[in-house]
């Protein structure tokens, strides 16, 4: 009897990159960083892609998304040099305006030249509360929601997610990601962690709402246990589900507490089941 034929296994499919999608570059010779001084003395100083590439390789990150520290268009163009000199810089998360509409078009349409521009970000958490809801910011939302351009909202404080659950019922096609978990208490109360996962479920109930598992090693937490981030993480995949969630290293500011390699094996396990 002729035996019959072995038929091969399918190929297993190569593993995914992984993607660290919050880290920055910068230069206070190009360009002005009205937060940086020496009161943030390790951080005050130029931070170059080329400095963080060998912790980048040893924690196996693949590729990164570049994400603005400065309301400035020299910070973008910073960005977009150093993306052309890195190929492992996949995206570019840039500035616009947002205080000013007829820039903010403007600007967009600049950027839309640069396949590498997936995101806007304005410091708004160095902006009076209440900031991102004028009238003149709220109709530049309005502009990002149209074009499908996703916005990065970043806070001090998780009470500011109240601002973005009430800008995402004005603009139900807007695409936001909410860094650093809106600043997740990791080394909070009971009661403050609760209050975050409250407002936090209030923005993750907008379906085009996404969020990065980052910043959240800061100086006062570096020596955080485990089971903390596992705890805010847990929250985190619950209200979002992995799909709508990424990592990133938030280098250099994460060198004040943990850095890349320290930070990204204590936070790989938890974000994958």
């Amino acid at each position: 009897m002729t035996p019959p034929p072995v038929i091969p296994s399918p190929a297993a499919p190569p593993p995914s990159p992984i993607i660290d999608a919050h880290l920055h570059v910068w230069d206070p010779a190009r360009v002005h960083y009205p937060w940086l001084g020496p009161h943030l003395a390790p951080l005050d100083r130029t931070y170059r892609f080329d400095d963080v590439a060998p912790a980048l390789e040893a924690a196996g990150v693949d590729a990164v998304i570049l994400v603005q520290a400065a309301d400035d268009p020299a910070d973008t163009a910073l960005m977009q040099r150093t993306a052309d000199r890195h190929p492992e810089v996949v995206g570019i998360v840039a500035w616009a305006p947002l205080e000013a509409p007829d820039r903010v078009a403007a600007t967009l349409d600049g950027l839309r030249r640069d396949d590498r521009i997936v995101g806007i970000r304005s410091l708004i958490h160095d902006k009076p509360a209440g900031w991102i809801a004028r009238p003149a910011q709220d109709a530049a939302i309005g502009m990002l929601a149209d074009r499908g351009i996703p916005f990065d909202f970043v806070t001090r404080s998780p009470l500011a997610l109240t601002e973005l659950a009430r800008l995402l019922e004005r603009h139900p096609t807007a695409r936001v990601v909410v860094d650093h978990l809106g600043t997740a208490p990791l080394d909070g109360s009971a009661t403050e962690r609760a209050d975050w996962r409250r407002l936090l479920a209030d923005v993750a109930a907008h379906p085009l709402a996404h969020a990065k598992i980052s910043g959240l090693f800061g100086p006062s937490t570096p020596r955080v246990a485990v089971d903390a981030v596992r705890e805010v993480v847990d929250v985190a995949r619950d209200l979002f589900g992995a799909d709508r969630l990424m990592y990133g290293g938030d280098w250099p500011v994460a060198t004040l507490a943990a850095g890349i390699p320290s930070s990204a094996p204590r936070m790989s396990p938890q974000v994958v089941p």
